[in-house]
C-alpha cells in the first residue's frame, strides 16, 4: 500500500474512533436509565461499524484502483522503452553494417591498388 493509502487509513481509523468515543461518553452522561444507554451505545456502535465497513470497502476499492492504474502505466511505459531501444538497437546495427561494409570495400580498393 502506498504512503498516501496508509496516512488515509489512518486518518479514517482516528476519525472513526473519536467518533466512537465522542458517542459513548456522550450517552453515559446523558440523564437516562443505564439500560437505555446501553441499548443506545449498542445501537451506536453497530451503525459505526457499518460505516467503519463501507469505509474500508470505499478505500480498498480505491487503492486497488490506484494500483491497477500504476500498474498499467509501469507497463506501458516499460514497453515503450523496451522498444525505444529495440528500435535504436536496430537502427545503429544496420549503419554499422553499412558502414564495415563500406570499409571493406575501401580496403579491398587498396589492397588491389598495392598490387597493380
Amino acid at each position: 500500500m502506498s504512503k498516501n493509502g496508509k496516512n488515509t487509513a489512518g486518518i479514517l481509523a482516528g476519525l472513526l474512533a473519536g467518533a466512537a468515543a465522542g458517542v459513548i461518553l456522550g450517552m453515559l452522561y446523558a440523564p437516562e436509565e443505564g439500560k437505555e444507554t446501553r441499548k443506545k451505545i449498542k445501537d451506536k456502535a453497530g451503525d459505526l461499524k457499518d460505516q467503519a465497513k463501507n469505509k474500508y470497502g470505499e478505500v480498498s476499492e480505491k487503492v486497488k484502483d490506484q494500483y491497477s492504474n500504476i500498474s498499467s502505466t509501469f507497463k506501458e511505459t516499460a514497453n515503450s522503452v523496451a522498444h525505444t531501444v529495440k528500435d535504436g538497437y536496430d537502427k545503429y546495427k544496420d549503419q554499422i553494417v553499412s558502414k564495415t561494409a563500406d570499409v571493406v570495400k575501401d580496403v579491398e580498393a587498396e589492397l588491389n591498388d598495392l598490387k597493380k
